[in-house]
């Protein structure tokens, strides 16, 4: 009988309540490039915590943040990276970051939801377009962070931007091409009820796991199947416990970044410059690295023979959307007036940028 593997870090929340945010008495310039007065309590060091391990999408990111902020600041501030397992879970991170004790934290919707009901929309099926310059374009766009602005500043959080990580990818022992295929399932969720709810319309039996716990649990075959972009699927090694990946491109993988509140209000203006001119910078970074580890990463496993891959055919993805809708009026009902705004404005933001798109002749992967 294969060795169990358990991957996990110790958790040192001890530690993680211990950290203390960047003093906010710092002199405020005009502009980043500003000649800033050294005060005494410089260099001042900003916390990040990441939901993935090193080499993944995230923490690219956060070192490419890093590296600017750094740069910006002329070693005034400096980012200590933490990356996921070294503070908590993702729940633990989102909670560390809204009581304070760190300053900045991916937070993705699939445990987010329960707290903050209007992101449970990026859990949702077959919303989002399959053309990804469409799809970049609306995450990255001024007007979808105000809608959810409001909703996360009710969380002592501030809503930094959204990164699109890829899409998901189904894994089994068996291929995913029907809802039917579902029926009776173990899937592993991400752990927020919106996130059950989208497998259980396909009559899956869905469970919420934590990230690091998923490799055990489907070595020790306490779960069927698991969903995460090709590049963590690779990195965590799924491919050792599953036999088959199924890519049916039902939703991207989108996490936010964000920092607690009260802290970004506190920052001084050179400080805030420093940090929203480098998370427009790494922004790019951040689309172009997942494209090329969901594209490296898929390729390696092909490869290797590690998985079965099954593309599924546009009239598969259509039973699976159609299944799929009723999830739409669920989200309605948790999320109110609220969610109703977002979830309208969001598909005429689509619309909107297709024809638009059309009309300039330009039109984005699919894949």
């Amino acid at each position: 009988m294969p060795t169990v593997r358990f991957r996990f870090w110790p958790l040192s929340l001890a530690l993680a309540i211990a950290l203390t945010g960047c003093s906010d008495n710092q002199t405020s310039g005009e502009d980043e490039t500003a000649d800033v007065p050294e005060p005494p309590d410089y260099p001042v060091t900003w916390r990040f915590a990441l939901e993935e391990i090193e080499g993944s999408v995230q923490h690219a990111y956060a070192e490419a943040l890093k590296e600017r902020i750094e740069e910006r600041s002329n070693g005034r501030i400096e980012i200590d990276i933490f990356p996921y397992g070294s503070l908590g879970t993702s729940a633990q991170l989102t909670e560390l970051v809204r009581n304070g004790s760190i300053s900045l934290a991916f937070a993705s919707p699939g445990h987010l939801a329960n707290t903050i009901p209007e992101v449970g929309l990026f859990t949702l099926h077959y919303v989002l377009p399959d053309d990804a310059d469409v799809t970049r374009e609306i995450l990255a766009s001024a007007e979808l962070l105000e809608l959810f602005e409001s909703p996360y500043a009710n969380q002592n959080m501030k809503l930094l931007g959204f990164v699109p990580e890829g899409w998901m990818a189904w894994t089994a022992n068996k291929a995913l091409r029907s809802p039917e295929d579902f029926t009776g399932q173990r899937i592993r969720t991400m752990t927020s009820d919106m996130a059950e709810e989208t497998f259980r319309a396909y009559g899956a039996e869905p469970s919420q796991i934590p990230y690091s716990q998923v490799y055990s649990d489907l070595q020790l075959r306490k779960i069927d199947g698991q969903s995460n972009p090709v590049f963590a699927i690779e990195e965590m090694d799924f491919y050792e416990v599953q036999t088959t990946m199924t890519l049916a491109r039902p939703a991207q993988f989108v996490a936010s970044v964000v920092s607690n509140l009260d802290w970004y209000d506190a920052l001084p203006e050179n400080q805030q410059q420093w940090l929203d001119n480098g998370l427009k910078d790494v922004a790019q970074i951040a689309w172009e690295t997942q494209e090329e580890l969901n594209q490296t990463r898929l390729e390696q496993m092909l490869e290797g023979g590690h998985m079965k891959v099954v593309r599924l055919t546009d009239s598969e993805r259509e039973a699976f959307r159609e299944a799929s809708m009723p999830v739409r009026d669920i989200y309605l009902e948790r999320t109110g007036e609220s969610g109703q705004r977002i979830l309208g404005r969001l598909n005429q933001l689509i619309e909107q940028t297709e024809t638009r798109k059309q009309s300039s002749g330009v039109s984005g992967d699919g894949d």
